[in-house]
């Protein structure tokens, strides 16, 4: 199975029909985050399968030429504090990134993440007795603390998400926030039993279930 992840930048080869021609075979896409709406609607639409995703720390509200207002893309599904089992993977996501201004949407402190993080185990934990297992994708806009994030506090990764790898085990962590900048930038580290990649800004993953899957 594919699974195509995006992040952070506009493609200009997936926002036209070359998306049918370069992914047409993919059977999940990913947003995770600092996307404009449209772009995950026009992808959904044209491949016409389930799109998830978790918002960045730029995403707004959007004002549409009609007058509507939209606070996310619409056709998608998200992952926000939820876990999700589609085509027989099991995803969940917490979006954002470390708070650098006061009350802008989608940044937290690092305690804020924790307590979102909370409110994600419940669910991890039925997972677990629903599916034998807890989780296979987590999906977040920041990388996890030490792990391809930044030295500036925007760009920190979450220690909650270091946690949430070492008691739930996702086979994979996909993330974007953090832009490259150099082709001999490492984007995929290993962490305990996750492999956590950087998205930015176009990311496949071929997944084979496990037997238990």
């Amino acid at each position: 199975m594919k699974i195509l992840a995006v992040s952070d930048m506009v493609m200009p080869a997936l926002y036209s029909p070359r998306v049918r021609e370069l992914h047409g075979d993919a059977d999940l896409v990913i947003g995770c985050g600092d996307l404009p709406y449209y772009y995950l609607e026009y992808i959904v639409t044209l491949l016409n399968v389930p799109t998830l995703y978790v918002f960045g720390n730029h995403d707004k509200r959007q004002l549409l030429s009609d007058g509507r207002v939209i606070d996310r893309p619409e056709g998608c599904i998200s992952l926000e504090e939820r876990t999700v089992m589609e085509r027989g993977v099991l995803l969940a996501g917490l979006g954002g990134s470390m708070r650098y201004k006061p009350r802008a949407v989608h940044q937290y402190t690092d305690q804020e993440m924790w307590v979102r993080f909370a409110r994600l185990v419940p669910k991890l934990l039925f997972n677990r007795v629903r599916y034998g297992r807890y989780l296979d994708i987590f999906v977040a806009h920041s990388p996890p603390f030490g792990i391809n994030d930044g030295d500036d506090l925007p760009h920190t990764g979450f220690k909650s998400f270091l946690t949430l790898m070492r008691w739930f085990k996702p086979r994979v962590m996909l993330h974007g926030h953090k832009h490259v900048y150099r082709r001999d930038t490492v984007q995929t580290q290993v962490y305990e039993q996750t492999t956590v990649t950087n998205v930015y800004p176009v990311h496949t993953l071929e997944w084979e279930a496990d037997a238990h899957d």
